[in-house]
């Protein structure tokens, strides 16, 4: 979670974040352990399940070779595995993300239960072969579980040889990503004609265009849905963080404003996984906490919008 504050002392919010746990930490019984359950969604594609809260990498894991960040960021990764997650997404685009994320893997135990998603972004139709097998190298694995298009840059070529990889079992999943509500007529079309299994796009409780056509479509489709920018980079914190949390908040299981705005993201039927970004464990922290307990129903979505909306 980004440029936020927590709503709770560091006591409290251990004293919370154990009772959203399903297995203690590290030096509690487990009896001191209230557990809630862990909140998946099915890939229509295969039934294979995801935790509903994964791991965005734009802007925080760019941070190149300096040694402090680069440890910094492995021990938000860390936290990340030990609260539930598996879904870490980054791409070409993210500067040095890539790189940095094979440095925290390869400074983590190795079997910690990652589910890779990466992209492809080249103009250079020739260029995407090399480009996905210095991710893979970048890293640090032999392939990925998810191969996207970003932002559907040159997705006629890139998505050839996607099938292709697939086919060969390079890759196990491949889809297209776009963002900031760009280009949904573009998405639509390719969802409705090519044999794709994953769509990444933006939504959160303010920008909600995709609940018109792409969210609806997706599910009619069958395919799994990643929300980016479910935090609007950090904006609904600056817009309403400054406001108390409504009480009501504990019918669904929420305990601060980054827990808020993820489970109304994931709450909507259609939606997999949301991925946000974050540099500092603590905010890890708040941001798992989405991935336990109950999902608020579409009444208390009404709710939730008509407060946000009232500030």
């Amino acid at each position: 979670m980004q440029q936020h504050q927590a709503n709770l002392s560091r006591r409290d919010l251990l004293k919370s974040l154990a009772a959203l746990a399903l297995v203690p930490y590290p030096g509690m019984g487990f009896a001191e352990a209230t557990p809630l359950p862990m909140l998946k969604r099915t890939i229509p594609a295969t039934g294979e399940q995801l935790p509903i809260i994964g791991m965005g990498t734009w802007i925080t894991f760019d941070v190149g070779t300096d040694p402090k960040r680069r440890r910094d960021r492995a021990e938000v990764l860390r936290t990340f595995f030990e609260m539930g997650g598996t879904v870490v997404d980054s791409s070409p685009m993210y500067g040095s993300s890539q790189a940095v994320i094979g440095y925290c893997l390869k400074t983590l135990p190795g079997k910690e239960p990652l589910f890779s998603a990466t992209k492809v972004w080249t103009w250079l139709d020739s260029g995407g072969a090399a480009q996905m097998h210095e991710s893979a190298r970048l890293w640090g694995v032999d392939s990925f579980d998810l191969m996207q298009i970003h932002n559907l840059v040159s997705w006629r070529s890139h998505l050839q040889t996607l099938r292709a990889y697939k086919a060969e079992g390079r890759v196990r999943y491949i889809g297209i990503t776009t963002s900031h509500g760009r280009r949904h007529d573009d998405m639509e079309s390719i969802m409705a004609t090519q044999p794709i299994d994953f769509v990444q796009f933006t939504y959160n409780i303010l920008d909600r265009k995709a609940e018109r056509r792409l969210l609806p479509f997706a599910a009619e489709r069958g395919l799994a849905v990643i929300v980016n920018r479910p935090f609007r980079g950090g904006d609904l914190f600056d817009y309403f963080a400054r406001h108390p949390l409504p009480e009501w908040t504990t019918e669904f299981d929420c305990t601060n404003w980054a827990q808020f705005f993820l489970k109304f993201a994931v709450s909507h039927p259609a939606v997999s996984c949301a991925i946000p970004a974050t540099s500092r464990v603590d905010h890890m922290r708040e941001n798992m906490g989405a991935l336990y307990g109950r999902l608020p129903d579409e009444d208390m979505r009404e709710r939730m919008i008509r407060y946000v909306e009232s500030k």
